[in-house]
């Protein structure tokens, strides 16, 4: 059956060890203690033995299904931790899951963990964890969800945080789960049984946002136009120069001219989000910026790029970080166009 990555573990303690799990996403710090959560399970019910496969499209899966098949010479129960990179198992890889989930070995575990995960990663072999043990996909978290998951994770380690504080640890770690985690550990340590406040908070926490022009340019496609702001400003604070922020921006804008021309075309959208590699992931984000501005829009954001790398170099009179400003400003808001030059 799929379950929840946040369930796992209660599903874990209430039934013995299933023969087959699958933990799977981009997220690393979710998936890895997902997959710590099986391996402890294991442990816990005698799997004294443990392989581990790092698996790529090289690998020969008969070492696995050799293993299957052999009796253990240290233990009874053995786990079988199978790494999959790119969450695929390739097309030998698949037959052999989909046949050990059919008629698994017996006193054995087969625990497949995904680094990239996505729905057209699923197929037969999928499907066949599904029946016969559990999959848990691993989907990045949303930014309103980030708070819930910092609030559990304080309660977790005996911390408990005012919304204030809440919000303020939110911001600094600017949704790096790892580095959510080391400061939720920290804060374990130092909070001394006291709940936080946001000027105590703002003390223990280090800043551990890192920006950068693609979370830059995500935020303003998704409409976020004072966290892109607030992030040029640190990229700024940083020692960032504009011209060497342009290459990416203009890029992202050129792409989202061309799926506007399409789109205004009644052209096939999908298709040209496969033509552009844009992950299945990220089209929500191109859609909803999409339906924000019409194609002529587009195009001028992309000709005030040009504007804005002229400043910048000195070739034309302004201040080039109010400039990309104004520029990432309406991009994220219609209401914000008339901030551009010759509004």
């Amino acid at each position: 059956m799929e379950v929840r990555v946040d369930r796992l573990a209660q599903q874990l303690e209430g039934e013995p060890l299933r023969p087959v799990y699958l933990v799977a996403g981009s997220e690393p710090l979710r998936v890895m203690e997902a997959a710590d959560a099986v391996r402890a399970k294991a442990r816990a019910e005698g799997y004294a033995e443990r392989e581990v496969f790092e698996t790529d499209a090289r690998f020969d899966w008969g070492q696995i299904e050799a293993g299957f098949s052999a009796l253990s010479l240290f233990a009874q129960r053995r786990l079988f931790d199978v790494r999959l990179p790119s969450g695929r198992p390739g097309k030998e890889g698949a037959d052999l899951i989909a046949r050990y989930c059919a008629d698994p070995a017996p006193d054995t575990v087969l625990l497949l963990t995904g680094g990239d995960w996505s729905k057209s990663h699923a197929g037969k072999w999928v499907d066949a964890v599904a029946r016969t043990g559990h999959y848990v996909p691993v989907w990045p978290l949303k930014p309103h969800e980030l708070p819930d998951w910092l609030a559990r994770r304080l309660r977790s380690r005996g911390v408990q945080a005012d919304s204030a504080a809440l919000a303020r640890l939110v911001e600094r770690v600017e949704g790096n789960l790892l580095a959510a985690a080391q400061e939720v550990d920290k804060l374990a340590l130092l909070a001394e049984g006291r709940r936080l406040d946001v000027e105590t908070m703002e003390s223990l926490v280090a800043d551990s946002a890192r920006f950068d022009v693609f979370r830059l340019v995500e935020s303003a496609l998704s409409g976020d136009g004072p966290r892109a702001l607030r992030m040029l400003r640190a990229l700024r604070a940083e020692g960032e120069a504009v011209p060497a922020l342009m290459g990416w921006i203009v890029g992202e804008l050129q792409r989202m001219a061309g799926f506007a021309r399409t789109a205004a075309r009644g052209g096939n959208l999908a298709a040209e989000f496969k033509a552009a590699r844009v992950w299945e992931s990220r089209q929500a984000t191109y859609r909803r910026a999409l339906a924000r501005h019409p194609a002529p829009v587009w195009e001028r954001l992309v000709v005030e790029c040009g504007r804005v790398d002229r400043i910048a170099k000195g070739r034309e009179q302004g201040d080039a970080w109010l400039a990309l400003e104004r520029l990432l400003a309406a991009a994220a808001e219609p209401r914000a166009r008339g901030l551009l030059a010759g509004a």
